[in-house]
This record gives structure tokens, sequence and C-alpha cells, in this order.
């Protein structure tokens, strides 16, 4: 049996080869950028999504705003629940006249509220972080509107209430800022 003499094998090298290799990449579809301007360099990071893309640059401050609003819903919300007729009585200056549960109630509610913020506070997804400053926000803004009408029918205005509703609208501008601001855009670069 005769046998051939076999020609040495030319190699190509395709990561040396530019145009072997855009080729592939263009097949594969990778290497051009995708409808949110992204460019993935494999097929593994395209299918898995950009883990960049889910990091949260959160605003500075935003955890210990979280954490003292943690600590201020938890520290109120059991003072109602213990003690419910000095909760009323600094706010208003006056004497429990019904029953304290509605002021339990209110202190079951916050701490509800409490126990939302303290998972805000341990949490990295976004999305949370933005429904637990949402439900601040809307806490405080019904807090001041039930407190102003509540002023509004007694007839009187306490010192302690006034301090309550302007703490009110500025833990209300503080929790919307960092809303709006964990809301937003980035730009990518």
């Amino acid at each position: 049996m005769t046998s051939k003499p076999h020609t040495p094998l030319m190699k190509k090298h395709s990561q040396t080869d530019l145009i072997s290799r855009l080729k592939s990449r263009k097949i594969l579809g990778v290497g051009g950028e995708d409808d949110d301007g992204e460019v993935h360099r494999s097929k593994i990071s395209q299918m898995l999504g950009n883990e960049m893309k889910f990091a949260v640059r959160e605003p500075i401050g935003l955890r210990v705003w979280i954490l003292i609003s943690a600590l201020g819903f938890t520290v109120v919300a059991l003072m109602a629940l213990v003690f419910p007729n000095q909760l009323y009585e600094v706010v208003f200056e006056e004497e429990l006249s019904t029953t304290n549960i509605s002021i339990r109630l209110y202190g079951g509610a916050l701490l509800s509220l409490a126990l939302i913020m303290w998972n805000g506070l341990y949490t990295a997804e976004k999305i949370v972080i933005q429904w637990t400053l949402l439900s601040e926000a809307c806490y405080f803004s019904v807090q001041f509107l039930v407190t102003s009408i509540t002023l509004m029918e007694i007839g009187i205005l306490p010192n302690a209430a006034i301090l309550l509703l302007l703490s009110r609208v500025l833990f209300l501008a503080v929790t919307m800022a960092y809303y709006y601001h964990m809301g937003r855009k980035l730009k990518k670069i």
C-alpha cells in the first residue's frame, strides 16, 4: 500500500485573523450595541445581562436616612402602643377624651411601616428602596393632612403640633429628594 504524502496542515489562528474574528462576532451577535446602547463582550454576558445595569448608585446618606427613619418609626410606634395617652398629650396638649384604641392602632400601623423601613435598610434592590421611600413619603403626607385637619377642628395650635407639622414637611422633602434621585436613569459613559 502506498501512502500519500501528507501536506503539512495550515492552522488558521482565528484569534489573530481580524476579519475572521469580526465575522464570528457578527454571527454570534456580540460586539455591537444593543437597544440599550450597551456593548456586550460575549454571548454569555449578553444572555445573562450586564450586572452593572442592576447596580444601584445610591445617593449619599440614603442608608443613614433609612436607618434614622426606621428608628424613628419604631420608637414612635412603641410609644403609641405602650403610652397612647402621653403621646397624644405631647402633640395636642390636651387629654385624650376618647378611648386610646385609635392611638394603639396608629402604633400598630407605624410598626408595620417600621418593618418596611428595616427591610429597605438591608436590601440592595433599587425597586425595594424606591417603594420604601414612597411608603414613607405617603405616611408623612397623610400625617401632615390629618394633623392639620385635626388642629383646625380643635381650634388650637400648640407649639408641639407646629413643630410636628414642620418636621413632617421637612421629612417629606428629604424623602422625596431621595426617591427622585433613586428613580433617575444613569447616563452611560
